[in-house]
């Protein structure tokens, strides 16, 4: 202590010494060493050195060799008191001084790390300010939807995911000459496919496209043009330019066509509204008896199955259905052997090649039908199902509930795709 020196009558509790064994001489304790502070010998305040003690006289008296001991065992406590703490502040301070070191070191080392932080957080912030720019310009893309499968059956009408990327595979390495002869490149060929399925399907405005899509209306007419003909070239001229034979038919022919094993097709014409025409002449073309309106009108033909195997040009609303197989071709698909599904209205036995036959409801010639009759047509019916439900699949495409008068050179190329 500061306040008082050791004297002969001074105990060192026995906590301070190892073990509590004397011999191990007195140390401080682990937790004080910080607070240690160094112990003055009164000896060493005089300026003349002390003499030695031996045989003198202390304070005019002479030293018995008890006392003598006593003293001497004294000042030595008192060195080693002050050796001790002497060490004891010079470990104290190289602690001080490596921790201060050490708290530099990794001081730096922070500071290193957080700068690299700070960049690559730059960088992030970079790519993210980016997107965002990007996507102000183009509000609407796919890839908004490339995981929703519900979303993308509500703009496009492909079933999922899958099905719509085997689309843009096929047209991934495909030349394509632009319809109004100028490219465009700022829109990803990805979007440009799925803005004119959205246009096919929900029959959307030039100007929402573009909106949407974060271009002008000529540049949506440019994509939406030129992606229905590379559709049609591609796709409908490579996959509809056969029909399966009767044999692949039988293969997965339906249980309600077991009275019809050798049908090869099942037709049924469609009618589409259009604008009235300008001039008179077309007026009347496209004048439909059935729909009371301006039509187009268009053949349609499906596998047993339900699978669409034939579809023609679209032709005026007054053509008959007669003329409309004339026209379109179909004839030319069936061999000896086959049998054809039809309606009342589809009077082609004349038109048809040897050996192909014609399966239709028969016609009332009586106040009522026959048992017979009214079986067969049940029958037919039952069958001929399946080409309304393909043709209410076709028309779920709402491009073709109207056909607008700036669509109409292109409604044919349309209806097939």
């Amino acid at each position: 202590r500061s306040d008082r020196c050791p004297s002969v009558n001074s105990r060192v509790c026995s906590c301070h010494f190892i073990d509590g064994l004397k011999e191990n001489n007195p140390t401080i304790f682990s937790w004080n060493k910080e607070k240690t502070f160094l112990f003055v010998s009164p000896e060493k305040r005089n300026k003349r050195k002390p003499k030695p003690i031996s045989k003198t006289l202390v304070a005019n008296k002479e030293v018995l060799p008890d006392e003598l001991d006593e003293n001497t065992s004294e000042v030595a406590s008192q060195s080693d008191i002050e050796i001790e703490s002497q060490m004891n502040l010079y470990e104290s301070t190289k602690h001080s001084e490596e921790n201060s070191v050490l708290h530099l070191n990794v001081k730096s080392v922070g500071s290193i790390i957080d700068e690299s932080e700070n960049a690559l957080l730059k960088i992030e912030i970079e790519r993210l300010n980016s997107t965002i720019n990007s996507l102000k310009k183009q509000p609407f893309s796919f890839a908004f939807i490339e995981d929703n499968d519900e979303a993308i059956t509500y703009y496009t009408g492909m079933p999922n995911k899958t099905v719509i990327h085997v689309l843009f595979d096929i047209f991934k390495n495909v030349s394509i000459n632009y319809f109004l002869r100028w490219n465009v490149e700022r829109i990803s060929r990805t979007d440009q496919i799925f803005m004119t399925l959205m246009k096919l399907r929900h029959n959307f405005d030039f100007t929402d496209l573009g909106v949407r899509f974060g271009c002008s209306r000529t540049t949506v007419t440019n994509i939406v043009l030129t992606w229905i003909h590379a559709f049609h070239t591609i796709i409908f001229k490579t996959f509809m330019n056969s029909v399966p034979s009767q044999q692949k038919n039988k293969a997965c022919l339906p249980s309600v066509f077991n009275n019809f094993v050798n049908c090869r097709m099942i037709l049924d014409c469609t009618e589409i509204y259009t604008a009235i025409p300008s001039k008179m002449e077309l007026q009347k073309l496209t004048y439909s008896n059935y729909k009371h309106r301006n039509t187009l009108k268009g053949l349609v033909g499906i596998a047993p199955n339900g699978v669409l195997t034939f579809c023609s040009l679209l032709y005026p609303g007054s053509t008959s259905d007669k003329e409309i197989v004339k026209h379109s071709g179909v004839i030319d698909v069936f061999n000896s052997g086959d049998l054809i599904l039809a309606d009342k209205g589809f009077l082609i036995n004349d038109l048809l090649p040897e050996g192909v036959s014609l399966n239709i409801p028969p016609f009332l010639g009586a106040p009522q039908f026959t048992p017979n009759q009214v079986m067969k047509t049940l029958t037919i019916a039952r069958a001929r199902v399946h080409v309304e439900r393909a043709i209410n699949r076709i028309k779920g495409y709402s491009i073709l509930e109207f056909i607008t008068p700036k669509l109409v050179p292109y409604a044919s190329i349309i209806f097939q795709v």
